[in-house]
């Protein structure tokens, strides 16, 4: 695994430098972050792999859910549909990912969404439903979008240590510094 690690370095960098360059263009107002005024709770990681954002998401509405109407906005990752998509009874999981099926079918009070572009899918969902709250599941490098509270889930026994490095060659999305002034 060490091996295969230093061959894909060369590309860790590059994906570095397309990553601090993303950043910096949001940063400086280039590329443009939408807030709304409908609270949105971002939870979310910089690795890959689990850090239990589902179960955390799940949290936030089993405590929300029952004092403010709610909607969840997810991406859908391994659905075979495209674009903005609400979760209907009967809908199989490969419309809109096995998550967030999952969490519609424990929560039958909620709204769920699902869609690749979340700044035009959360002004969908205010027109649409004019949710109280939107919980954004995995969306911290979604920078179109400048959520009300970002929640950063890592896993207990792996604190992102000095040796960590970005894709492929390593876990990390972006750098383990975050972004800057906006973190």
């Amino acid at each position: 695994m060490h091996f295969l690690r230093n061959l894909l370095f060369p590309f860790s960098i590059l994906y570095a430098i397309i990553i601090f360059v993303r950043n910096y263009l949001y940063d400086k107002s280039i590329l443009k972050s939408t807030t709304f005024t409908t609270p949105v709770i971002c939870i979310g990681n910089i690795n890959t792999g689990g850090t239990g954002k589902t179960p955390h998401v799940e949290f936030c509405i089993q405590t929300l859910s029952p004092y403010f109407n709610i909607a969840v906005l997810s991406r859908g990752y391994g659905r075979k549909t495209k674009g903005f998509l609400k979760i209907t009874e009967g809908m199989a999981a490969t419309n809109c990912g096995d998550e967030p099926m999952q969490m519609f079918n424990k929560f039958k009070n909620v709204s769920f969404y699902v869609a690749e572009n979340r700044a035009k899918a959360i002004q969908q969902i205010i027109e649409k439903q004019n949710p109280q709250v939107i919980i954004m599941d995995d969306g911290l490098q979604h920078r179109a979008v400048n959520p009300s509270l970002k929640i950063m889930l890592t896993a207990y026994n792996d604190l992102f240590l000095d040796e960590y490095f970005l894709l492929p060659a390593g876990n990390l999305r972006e750098h383990k510094t975050g972004r800057g002034q906006t973190m």
